[in-house]
């Protein structure tokens, strides 16, 4: 079934998509929610399977309340409060939540080097 994640904004898209398969589609709410917006998210992500990630905040946590009532179904991945939202969560925690997620076969793993240092 095909992916589709949520996120607040452009910055979160780029980090994620380091992180995931090009398949993996990742939406963005540009911060801001109404009626068109709402309507073209569901229109992009049809039948997909939804993730929902937002910024562990007050302006995330509205978010993903409103996107809650659109996309029911949708399985919400969480950033620790403390970083600075998704684009500032470092990726060995985005990668767990990824996995937690059962996320696993998207995931772009970074490669390591011989002394166990990620590139």
């Amino acid at each position: 079934m095909p992916v589709t994640i949520i996120v607040e904004g452009k910055n979160d898209r780029s980090k994620l998509r380091r992180l995931l398969d090009p398949e993996v589609r990742i939406l963005c709410t540009f911060g801001t929610l109404n009626t068109m917006k709402l309507d073209s998210l569901r229109k992009q992500a049809k039948h997909d399977e939804v993730y929902l990630f937002m910024d562990n905040d007050s302006s995330g946590k509205k978010i993903r309340g409103m996107l809650r009532d659109s996309f029911p179904d949708a399985l919400h991945i969480y950033t620790r409060k403390g970083y600075a939202g998704v684009e500032g969560t470092p990726d060995e925690y985005l990668i767990g939540q990824l996995e937690k997620a059962g996320l696993d076969e998207f995931i772009l793993y970074p490669e390591q080097s011989p002394l166990g240092e990620s590139f």
